[in-house]
Formats: structure tokens, sequence, C-alpha cells
């Protein structure tokens, strides 16, 4: 059974949907690769995608350690390569008063590291990730 669908709707722009709650992405291409930039474009997706699961395997483990992580926050910065057109590099800088310890500070940096996007990402997308919590 499918779990989301997507449809091109012209003009370099996509509507994706997750059908079991029915919640809906647009997309668009960059300014500078012949888009609108009026959306997410897909690369600046992959980049959200990963600052994403971070925060919920996070959240998970925050509530497992009872630590409040609202508030937590991040500043995300997607650096492109041209030949080919690729993410090269995506950086992401938490922030946030989190009410833990080292060592609990420690294991959400450890969980963030280790989420299901980041082990996916090819080796040649760099992750520059700076916890400041």
């Amino acid at each position: 059974m499918y779990s989301m669908q997507s449809e091109y709707l012209g003009s370099l722009r996509t509507q994706s949907k997750h059908l079991k709650s029915g919640e809906v992405v647009m997309s668009d291409a960059p300014v500078d690769n012949n888009g609108k930039g009026e959306a997410f474009s897909p690369t600046d997706l992959v980049s959200s995608a990963l600052c994403s699961c971070m925060m919920t395997i996070m959240g998970i483990l925050a509530a497992r350690e009872d630590i409040d992580l609202r508030g937590l926050k991040a500043n995300i910065t997607k650096v492109m390569d041209s030949n080919p057109r690729k993410i090269s590099e995506i950086r992401i800088d938490f922030s946030g008063d989190i009410n833990a310890t080292d060592i609990q500070k420690g294991k959400l940096q450890k969980a963030a590291l280790n989420c299901p996007v980041a082990l996916s990402l090819a080796d040649s997308v760099s992750q520059k990730i700076s916890f400041n919590f």
C-alpha cells in the first residue's frame, strides 16, 4: 500500500500528499534553477527532513529521559554544488534553553547524529551540526 502520492503540476512545481493524514507539501524549483522559488525546493525538503528527523529522534529520547525539548530551534543552511547539481553540505545549528544534564545533552546529540535521515544521506553530503543547548 502506498503511503504518499506526488503530482507534477507544471511550471516546475509538484504537490505531494501524505495519504494517512491528508497533509500536502508543495515544491517549486529554486530561482537559480529556472523556478519561481515560491515554495520549498526538493533539496530544501531534504535539508529540512534531516533537521526534522534529528528533532524527532531527540524528542523520543527526551520523552524517555523526562526532558522538555519545547522551544528547541534550528537554523538550516543548504549548500549546493554544480556539475552535477547536488547538495554538498547541510548545516544545522540547534539552539534552545534545554534543562538537561551534560550526560543527557550528549545522549541527545548522539541520537540526532544517528537519525534515519542522517544515516541515509550519501557520505558526499557533509553534515555540519552544532548544538547550542
